[in-house]
């Protein structure tokens, strides 16, 4: 994304306060986007609004991987070093590898595309759905009419693509707009939990290697847990209550097998065939074909060989807040609108000032006003009379 550039208004006519009650702060994008996602690092790193789940989710991995590593650290000065020290080496490249690719599935941009500040203008159906956003743009633009959904081609088969309300897109094929951290996502999988973030077109893969790794690490730490227990001397009730360490490892990996395992299962499933948890959980390809099928091999490689797309939005880039430091008052009529109310485009809310007059937005990005007040112009001959119709409400 280039230089990106909000609007606000402001008005040179007579009677109006000039800009110079309006001051220009340059903000970065993450700073004022309208999604759920929190940012850290300059917007460099991307998490979902739940993304403190993490700290759950590295303590229920590194506890018991840590204590594994410890048990085996230990052994080696009491045991066969030859014996201790490649499971030690082994069992910490496994965990480091489950960090690592839990950072990439959680601190990264999933696939987020990027909102429009307007819906798409061409269309010949009627717009089926009562939203403020849209009505307020077909107030604007009454020959505007928008379909509910739209048919397209994909490898030869017909696809129905939606119109996202809040992003005013129709989404591209296998997206979907999520609830929770508000923003329309390529190829969206599902949300996680346990990394705090969505999983779509850009982090899927890092996703796949994440439950793997996390699946190798248990299996890892529960065979040789036993290993430890069955070569201590005696029996092996003897052996585990004078190795209480192994014993709750042992517990602990086999309840989590049963889980992150029964997961990784379903996901190389879904790889195989080219589906999401999405579109899986709809039965969206029981009665029809799977464009998106290619073979197992294929399907594989379209995972993990594949190109991972650039991110679709710089949240890192420059935009141009104007913010408002005092209310504008109208000299020739005496409308007062308030600077605390704003109108939101993304919520459809909207708030009145003390006389009835509706605000104006302050950021909306896009947008053209010429016709507008060409219009204004026209009704007051010249004159700052800003009244907006009434079906705007």
């Amino acid at each position: 994304m280039d230089r990106t550039t909000s609007l606000a208004y402001s008005t040179h006519s007579k009677g109006m306060v000039p800009d110079n009650a309006i001051t220009t702060s340059p903000r970065r994008l993450y700073q004022v986007w309208k999604g759920n996602n929190k940012f850290g690092c300059g917007g460099r790193i991307i998490l979902g609004p739940d993304g403190s789940s993490l700290y759950l989710t590295v303590f229920l991995i590194g506890c018991p991987a840590l204590v594994f590593c410890m048990k085996m650290l230990f052994l080696m000065d009491k045991a066969d070093p030859h014996f201790e020290t490649p499971i030690f080496i082994i069992g910490l490249t496994l965990t480091i590898l489950d960090f690592i690719f839990l950072s990439l599935t959680s601190c990264r941009d999933p696939g987020i595309i990027p909102r429009n500040g307007q819906p798409p203008p061409d269309s010949d159906c009627p717009y089926d759905a009562s939203t403020h956003s849209v009505d307020w743009v077909n107030t604007k633009t009454p020959d505007l009419k928008l379909p509910r959904t739209r048919d397209i081609l994909v490898n030869g088969h017909s696809m129905k693509i939606k119109f996202c309300d809040t992003c005013l897109l129709y989404r591209p094929p296998r997206a979907s707009h999520c609830s929770i951290c508000n923003n329309c996502v390529q190829k969206f999988d599902h949300h996680c939990p346990w990394v705090g973030q969505c999983i779509g077109l850009r982090n899927y893969p890092f996703f796949i290697c994440f439950i793997s790794s996390s699946t190798l690490l248990c299996l890892y730490v529960f065979i040789f847990s036993w290993v430890n227990v069955v070569r201590q001397d005696g029996n092996i009730w003897s052996a585990m209550s004078n190795d209480f360490t192994s014993v709750v490892l042992i517990i602990y990996t086999f309840i989590a097998i049963w889980f992150v395992g029964g997961l990784t299962v379903f996901h190389f499933y879904l790889m195989c065939t080219n589906q999401t948890t999405y579109e899986n959980f709809r039965y969206r390809y029981d009665k029809k074909v799977n464009p998106f099928r290619k073979g197992v091999m294929y399907n594989v490689m379209d995972v993990f060989c594949k190109r991972i797309p650039p991110s679709m939005v710089n949240f890192r880039s420059w935009v141009i807040v104007k913010d408002e430091m005092g209310s504008i008052t109208s000299t020739s009529r005496g409308d007062y609108i308030s600077t605390a109310d704003k109108y939101d485009l993304e919520m459809g809310s909207s708030k009145f000032s003390k006389h009835g007059s509706k605000q104006f937005p302050m950021m909306m990005e896009n947008l053209d006003y010429n016709s507008a007040d060409d219009d204004l112009k026209k009704k007051g001959g010249g004159a700052p009379l800003y009244n907006y119709p009434s079906n705007l409400s």
